[in-house]
């Protein structure tokens, strides 16, 4: 058979979306929503008693409730220690690798948590998925943006929005569904628990037939391999200039991003490397402290609780709200590359900041029934507008901004950002309501608030530039606030064909190294 099924370019890239990359975030945002509808079932909590809040009071409830969100919260936990081991492993064993290793982990998981007859086995379940699903969330979106044409990379990694929220989706409608099994059964939560494995099974099947990333395999020194790859995904022949070209950019990244040790991640040397990791954990960051987690996390409690719908109409209504993220992570797919990422993040934290200061006053003690319809109505708009601005796009970003040498190792750690984050939220959102209660959602306009100076003046756009291209951006830079304007430039110059900066950029890559090594890496992060 013909290798990558005999495609190539376009199609190549298209066949690795679908077969890789949607069944692994199909599978992320699968276990974010599954676990939220099952811990009130009946046949759920015979099997563990001591995650039990529906039947018991007091001391008694107090401490369930400790063990229930310490033992839900594992997989989080999980998740930071599986993103950060690939800080070491991505770059070693290259993306397909990891990828097929971390999912063989959660589908490990998967397995022995969907056949808990303890509690024991399910807690040691839930941190074995969360280290897997760390490690396949940290590597696919670097594999996925490295196989990515400058033109199409945005739009191809933000379609992991997409398959986030439709994940999401699919565990809730799941959930509802198996919530009205009579007898309440044990398969009313084993086979929601175990659906992913076949997920998992499709990663593990597909992702050695699609190719390794040609940017890995020339920095690990397999140029051979790698021209071959090039070649493939732009389908053009072997020996073209264009390939020689690519190759050379490639290269003199390389070469100026320093050894690629760890350590230079603390740096910052011409190329700003801890500047760019920074700027990579905050993208990260902001996906998570906008608040989605606290309105997914705990969806029907809102409905049912803050908001006094019935349990039915509650979880219908919370299945329901996921469906938005699909339509919104398609929208930012189609108006990633035109618009630019900055955009979107600027848009969808400006629109989140404007519901939730809604959501503070609608849900206020004493409104009507016109008002609750109003923060339902403002509930679904929040989940639609984080899958516009953020769901994908900052695992777009993250990847982007990232330098060669460094990628695996800072998308570990700004993924690791995005579990440390939902970790945190998942444990004070149930304090925060029920302590401040609506006044809750006003914490959650002030950080989306702050989002918004932040990306305009410290975020740099990427749309459109290959990935040596943004290295130029820092090599150019001399302080956080001006990789912004050096990429409005950059972008004004290739509008009018002036490429001069860009050659240079090439033709001198491979000094920059010994460049970095006669300032003896003076410009430490003290230059910030």
């Amino acid at each position: 058979m013909a290798p990558y099924f005999g495609l190539k370019g376009p199609r190549l890239n298209t066949a690795a979306i679908w077969l890789v990359t949607c069944p692994a975030f199909l599978c992320y945002g699968y276990n974010q929503g599954v676990m939220g509808g099952l811990l009130t079932l009946d046949a759920f909590v015979r099997a563990f008693p001591q995650m039990d809040t529906l039947h018991t009071k007091g001391e008694a409830q107090l401490y369930n409730s400790n063990i229930q969100g310490t033992v839900v919260a594992l997989y989080t936990v999980g998740g930071i220690f599986g993103s950060l081991a690939c800080i070491h492993l991505g770059d070693v064993h290259g993306r397909r690798r990891i990828i097929f290793a971390a999912t063989l982990v959660s589908l490990l998981g998967a397995v022995l948590m969907a056949s808990s007859f303890s509690l024991a086995q399910f807690i040691v379940a839930r941190v074995i998925l969360g280290l897997g699903t760390g490690g396949y969330v940290a590597t696919v979106p670097v594999w996925q943006s490295e196989l990515s044409s400058a033109a199409k990379r945005g739009s191809d990694v933000a379609t992991l929005g997409t398959f986030i929220g439709t994940g999401i989706s699919i565990a809730l409608w799941i959930d509802l569904g198996f919530y009205f099994i009579p007898g309440g059964t044990a398969v009313a939560w084993r086979f929601p628990l175990a659906f992913q494995i076949v997920l998992s099974l499709m990663v593990l099947c597909f992702v050695f037939l699609f190719p390794e990333s040609p940017r890995w395999l020339i920095k690990v020194g397999r140029l051979q391999e790698a021209r071959s790859i090039l070649a493939v995904l732009e389908d053009i022949p072997e020996d073209s200039e264009a390939i020689d070209t690519n190759i050379a950019e490639i290269q003199a990244s390389l070469d100026a991003c320093g050894t690629g040790s760890i350590k230079d991640m603390f740096t910052m040397g011409p190329q700003r490397l801890f500047h760019r990791a920074v700027l990579a954990s905050a993208a990260q960051m902001f996906q998570q402290i906008n608040g989605i987690n606290a309105i997914t996390f705990y969806a029907t409690t809102i409905f049912e609780q803050n908001l006094g719908i019935d349990p039915t109409k509650s979880r219908i209504l919370a299945a329901a709200m996921p469906l938005t993220q699909p339509v919104g992570g398609y929208i930012a797919s189609l108006t990633i590359d035109r618009l630019g990422r900055r955009v979107l993040m600027i848009a969808g934290a400006a629109v989140m900041m404007v519901m939730m200061a809604i959501l503070a006053g609608t849900t206020s003690e004493g409104a009507g029934d016109a008002a609750l319809i109003v923060a339902v109505i403002c509930l679904f708009i929040f989940s639609f507008m984080f899958t516009v601005g953020f769901a994908g796009v900052t695992f777009v970003y993250a990847a982007e901004i990232a330098p060669l040498q460094l990628r695996a190792a800072v998308n570990s750690v700004s993924t690791a950002m995005v579990w440390i984050t939902n970790f945190l939220l998942a444990e004070v959102t149930p304090i925060g309501f029920s302590s401040i209660k609506n006044r809750y959602y006003i914490v959650f306009a002030v950080t989306n608030f702050c989002i918004l100076p932040l990306v305009f003046f410290l975020f740099p756009e990427t749309s459109g530039r290959t990935l040596e291209e943004i290295d130029e951006v820092f090599t150019r830079s001399k302080s956080i606030f001006d990789p912004p304007r050096i990429a409005r430039e950059m972008a004004r110059d290739a509008r009018i064909g002036n490429n001069s900066s860009h050659g240079e950029f090439v033709d001198k890559g491979r000094d920059l190294k010994e460049d970095d090594e006669r300032a003896g890496h003076a410009e430490e992060v003290s230059v910030i």
